[in-house]
């Protein structure tokens, strides 16, 4: 049974519970239950508060089943590949093939939430503080520290941001698309958005003289001009917003992911808030110049018409992605795992996003993975079909970790001269196998070997378990012809032996 099961279970175990009721309502359904005209004592209205009570109960039990089921300490799960249904709209098909053909993203988690090192946003979320108030002083309780994070807004003055750096990094890391987080579940806005005061652009962030106060507009341009597509992360959460989440209902201010009511009983005030959703997507897609990809978090918010939304907006945006993520269904046109790669490759479009470092968000003194770590990590996954969304959080005074930066760097070093085997490839079969993975471009195959460590035997004789005809075999770094013979389900590559201390990163063979 969940904390927030138990806290309401007490309420109804409160024997003042019937002793205070003025709701007026309340009497009139009571009257009504009872067939009669006068007014029921104090002991029938309990029943009744009780009932609705645990009706109230039951709704939040099917809500929890059903977002534990997407979302487990703040990381989710990801779509079947049953789930996935393949696009009708020629142009959004058109767009699949270029998303498949990008292989790697730089996505950022940014934030007024980043000046604390804490994961973003989940620990407002008091059914999930458990796992995610790990740090914070517990001296003070859960509504002070809600109200201290609430309040980062005004202390979020990132000086040292410079949009223009940032793409430069990118796109010499060999970064094809960025995912940004316009909104994370917080609510806080990192663009100027007319349907929010909670944003970067309002006058009690202090950030908000700054030239580049509005941060998605001048980031998204900077990335435009190097030819780096977009991809606008929105949260369909916002626990800022008061008709989403609100005090005045059964659960109190116990907060959880969801609304703090159930939709279905409070129609008026979910309308407020799908309305407020769809406008502030409308607003990103009219206001923000042009985006391949809306990449939709918060997998448990359903109901809110973004089907119509995203119709809408292809009308001028033309093929534009949309990644509801979990959701399943025409508007998941991609699926995405995240900190995980499956087992096996995926016969539909996907993309992991995995972290550069430990979490999401910036955190102090966080490590980072190597370049050695990530490529492994990029040839597993496009020799399965996907894209590698590669997640770097910001610091809180706008630069790019150190750590972050150098891994880019060296990435961008190792694509210049093997990207071939990476971008607009597609899968071929064995994929993966005998420590050999496999991509293909038109005619041509390439058999990736990769070193996990420094220290990794680099031999000589190297055998790579393709079933195809084979004429010829090259190194993709010098173009060197390579001897090899034929030998029952594959090939052995005769080498030359390999004189230097450490292994590399990979060996690139071009298979034709």
């Amino acid at each position: 049974m969940s904390e927030e099961n138990m806290h309401l279970q007490e309420m109804l175990r409160s024997e003042k519970k019937a002793e205070d009721i003025k709701d007026a309502e309340n009497i009139k359904q009571a009257k009504e239950k009872k067939g009669a005209n006068d007014i029921m004592d104090a002991k029938d209205i309990k029943e009744i508060e009780i009932k609705d009570a645990k009706d109230v109960i039951k709704e939040i039990e099917e809500t929890e089943e059903t977002v534990e089921d997407k979302v487990a300490a703040g990381v989710h799960n990801y779509s079947a590949e049953e789930e996935y249904v393949m696009p009708d709209d020629p142009k959004v098909l058109q767009k699949l093939q270029w998303f498949q053909d990008q292989k790697l993203a730089l996505m950022m988690h940014w934030g007024a939430y980043s000046q604390l090192g804490l994961v973003e946003s989940w620990a407002l979320s008091d059914a999930d503080a458990e796992w995610s108030r790990g740090g914070v002083d517990w001296e003070i309780t859960g509504e002070e520290f809600k109200k201290e994070y609430f309040n980062l807004n005004k202390t979020f003055n990132p000086v040292r941001f410079e949009p223009e750096k940032w793409a430069d990094l990118a796109k010499r890391a060999g970064i094809r698309y960025l995912i940004f987080t316009t909104k994370h579940h917080d609510g806080f806005c990192m663009w100027d958005s007319a349907y929010s005061d909670y944003k970067v652009t309002a006058e009690d962030c202090p950030f908000h003289t700054h030239k580049y106060a509005d941060i998605c507009a001048h980031l998204f341009e900077s990335f435009r001009k190097r030819g780096i597509g977009i991809a606008a992360y929105f949260s369909k959460a916002d626990w800022h917003v008061d008709s989403y989440w609100s005090d005045g209902y059964a659960r109190g201010n116990y907060m959880h992911r969801g609304p703090s009511y159930v939709p279905r009983e409070h129609p008026e005030q979910w309308k407020k808030f799908v309305d407020f959703t769809q406008n502030q997507i409308k607003e990103l897609a009219t206001s923000y110049g042009k985006l391949d990809i809306m990449w939709f978090d918060a997998g448990w918010v359903s109901d809110i018409g973004l089907g119509e939304t995203i119709e809408e907006i292809r009308k001028f945006q033309p093929g534009m992605l949309c990644a509801d993520r979990t959701m399943g269904g025409p508007y998941e046109n991609y699926i995405t795992p995240e900190q995980c790669v499956p087992k096996e490759p995926l016969n539909v479009p996907w993309e992991s996003c995995i972290t550069l470092g430990t979490s999401f968000s910036f955190a102090y003194e966080d490590r980072y993975k190597t370049c050695r770590e990530v490529i492994a990590l990029l040839v597993d996954i496009v020799a399965k079909g996907g894209n590698l969304a590669i997640n770097v959080g910001p610091q809180p005074d706008g630069r790019l970790p150190r750590g972050a930066v150098e891994c880019l760097e060296d990435m961008g070093k190792w694509l210049s001269v093997y990207g071939d085997a990476i971008y607009g490839t597609r899968v071929c079969a064995p994929y993966k196998k005998d420590g050999i993975a496999f991509t293909k471009k038109e005619n041509l195959v390439y058999a990736i070997e990769t070193f996990d460590k420094e220290s990794d035997p680099v031999r000589a004789e190297v055998w790579i378990p393709y079933e195809g005809t084979v004429t010829s075999i090259t190194m993709q770094d010098t173009g060197a012809e390579v001897e090899f013979t034929r030998k029952d389900t594959g090939y052995v590559l005769h080498l030359q032996e390999y004189g230097k201390e450490t292994a590399p990163i990979a060996r690139v063979f071009c298979l034709k």
